[in-house]
């Protein structure tokens, strides 16, 4: 296992020896020649409600927490009448919406998470959001009242969006409530980088249209009728210093025909009379609404995912948003979420087949139906690429097809945690988006051996440093990644370096990397992902470095020269000869000696020089690696240390160098 450690002297700050060393030995070719792959564990687990039997890879489970009482019904733990459903952090809190409110967690110590209040408000789905010291709660059944009573007999009728001031989260305080003519199924809190005084909340509903003695102006006419209440969102402006004047203030038409002007014009009549695999449409894949919609706001975009189709929606005026493309699949019977990769070049869509509570995992359903469509997003199109598809077939007792998940921040990769319901969490990597594969899995057994009772993970979402889980029938779970082969421990300390405010799955923020010891580090462990040579011994004359050459504790008697586009990575491993890169792709030198001058020219990609020993003169020169910057760090340097014409500049990451000789230009403070 790959870990963090601290010691005295040169290795002081450094990802442990032996992590890059199974690292590297791990991607030798032919390791695992001649060996069966063992079955997968998470077949056949035994069932239970709170004692299931369960699977876990490069994960482990941290924490769990039933439901409380009020939002459990215990004959019967799949009720949809008390269904967890999704997550919303802030701060120190997970907000956890349920069909019949939400609990506010303390996640402080995420191993031990504790309840600090529960509010009890029917209505369905719960769905919540949280911005600043405001919480967002999505109201689509007929049962939700105006004042959150539990009798669904009386009182006024509620369906749209609750505004909560949870600024004591012991006692949060509904201060506005703002109906829609078809509830809200879910919400997308959208804000605009020009003005902080306000937040847009997208209202995606796809119940029935309300009649209009329950709120005025509310119709079911046709498409070609007068303004129909289906074939749009809602928009509502809630003012942050006074969210009770929030309102709706635009109905966008985002399924409109531009040529035509026909609100229904997009997908209006399922591709096939049944679905592929035979059986009926269910849900049925006409667009008359969005499912859901995720913003992200520092690039502009949205993605939505209608029901039929999937949208790309500019959101630069958050209060008009436009559709700029959309997309269609035969395979995808329900649209149903969205997550855009964080340099906003691709985007995963789900398709919930079944509708959430049916088996969509069966070892008969094939890979294309219930899963992820992965699109890369190329002059602001939609161009698809690939399918992924939770990779063990699952029970006919267990609900499982593709749902909610967000990005786990790795510098340099795109990984996405995803809830499949009773298919567990699966870590999905779309790095390569015509390539997807699985990396990380967390599962448990069925809730019952006999009969399908809906359960399983509504969400799952990475927050400041572990992943949290949203369990339909079973509560709250807390996991945290484990270092492996797929997963290094710098990548892992890497991503927990990121930490944010609050958190919205659906409101998509852009994450950077403050340079680190563990972000540099984490750029050597997945160049060491792609060695096409590695070098474990004695070399006995000059090295030509081409292709991507690992150096893993080698002794290399001569020179070592990088050519163009070639990479170098050594790790404690000693040269005795000079080493020399002209317009290389990479160079990384960690707890290597090198008996003679390094000179490092024209590089694109990365350097990197950490506690390492160089008898001789270091010299950086001309090298262009864009928003990375070249590290020379804890190491020694026996003659003078010279850096010019770097963009960016080198740094030290506070970890001053060892100089025996001057040193100067972009370099003269590193020692």
């Amino acid at each position: 296992m790959t870990q963090i450690h601290r010691t005295p002297g040169r290795r002081r700050r450094l990802l442990g020896a032996a992590a890059t060393a199974a690292l590297l030995v791990a991607l030798l070719p032919g390791t695992a020649s001649g060996q069966e792959s063992e079955p997968d564990p998470r077949i056949g687990l035994g069932a239970g409600w709170l004692d299931a039997q369960s699977a876990i890879s490069d994960l482990e489970l941290l924490a769990h927490r039933d439901k409380p009482a009020g939002f459990v019904n215990p004959a019967n733990p799949g009720d949809f009448g008390f269904v967890a459903s999704d997550l919303a952090f802030g701060g120190n809190h997970a907000f956890q919406g349920n069909y019949n409110g939400f609990n506010v967690y303390d996640v402080s110590q995420p191993a031990n998470p504790t309840l600090v209040s529960s509010v009890v408000c029917p209505g369905g789905q719960g769905d919540v959001s949280v911005h600043g010291n405001l919480l967002f709660m999505s109201v689509e059944e007929t049962r939700g009242r105006l004042d959150c009573g539990t009798d669904p007999a009386a009182g006024t009728r509620f369906q749209g969006v609750r505004v909560f001031d949870v600024s004591d989260v012991t006692n949060p305080v509904q201060v506005a409530a703002v109906q829609t003519c078809r509830g809200s199924h879910t919400h997308t809190l959208v804000t605009d980088p020009d003005d902080s005084a306000n937040v847009y909340v997208y209202v995606s509903g796809t119940a029935g249209v309300r009649p209009a003695t329950t709120m005025a102006g509310c119709n079911n006419t046709p498409a070609a009728g007068t303004d129909p209440a289906r074939w749009r969102i809602d928009v509502i402006k809630v003012p942050v210093a006074a969210p009770e004047q929030a309102a709706v203030v635009n109905n966008p038409r985002l399924f409109a025909d531009p040529q035509t002007g026909a609100v229904d014009g997009l997908q209006n009549t399922p591709p096939t009379t049944t679905h592929p695999s035979g059986s009926p449409w269910g849900p049925s894949p006409v667009t008359d609404a969005c499912h859901d919609i995720t913003a992200y706001p520092a690039i502009g975009l949205a993605a939505g995912a209608c029901e039929g189709n999937g949208i790309l929606i500019d959101i630069s005026d958050p209060a008009n948003p436009v559709r700029i493309d959309e997309v269609s699949d035969p395979n995808f019977a329900y649209w149903h979420s969205a997550t855009i990769s964080n340099d906003g070049k691709k985007v995963v869509f789900t398709d919930e087949w079944g509708g959430g509570t049916g088996a969509r995992c069966r070892d008969t359903d094939q890979p294309q139906w219930g899963a992820n469509a992965i699109f890369d997003i190329v002059d602001r199109k939609l161009k698809f690429a690939s399918y992924y598809k939770l990779p063990v077939p699952q029970t006919l007792q267990e609900n499982c097809v593709a749902h909610n998940g967000s990005l786990i921040p790795v510098p340099g990769r795109d990984i996405l945690v995803q809830a499949w319901y009773q298919g567990g969490i699966s870590l999905m990597d779309f790095t390569d988006s015509a390539h997807p594969r699985e990396i990380a899995y967390f599962d448990r057994g069925p809730i019952s051996p006999t009969t399908n009772v809906l359960g399983g993970f509504w969400s799952a979402y990475w927050y400041n440093g572990e992943i949290y889980g949203s369990e339909i029938a079973r509560g709250f779970d807390v996991l945290g990644l484990r270092p492996s082969e797929h997963l290094t421990a710098a990548e892992i300390a890497a991503a927990r370096e990121v930490q944010m405010p609050q958190f919205n799955a659906q409101h998509q923020t852009k994450v950077s990397w403050a340079p680190s010891f563990a972000v540099a580090r984490a750029r050597f462990d997945q160049l060491a992902r792609t060695c096409t040579t590695t070098i474990d011994k004695r070399h006995n004359g000059p090295l030509t470095v081409s292709g991507v050459t690992c150096l893993n504790g080698a002794t290399v008697n001569g020179p070592v020269t990088v050519r163009p586009g070639a990479s170098l990575l050594a790790f404690d491993s000693s040269i005795s000869g000079p080493v020399s890169a002209a317009n290389a792709a990479a160079v990384h030198l960690y707890e290597s000696t090198v008996r003679g001058p390094v000179s490092i020219t024209g590089t694109r990609g990365s350097t990197a020089i950490v506690a390492s020993e160089i008898h001789g003169p270091a010299v950086l020169t001309g090298n262009r690696t864009g928003s990375v910057e070249p590290i020379i760090a804890d190491s020694t340097v026996r003659g003078p240390l010279a850096c010019t014409g770097n963009a960016p500049a080198p740094i030290n990451l506070d970890a001053a160098n060892r100089v025996s000789g001057p040193t100067s230009g972009q370099c003269a403070s590193l020692d």
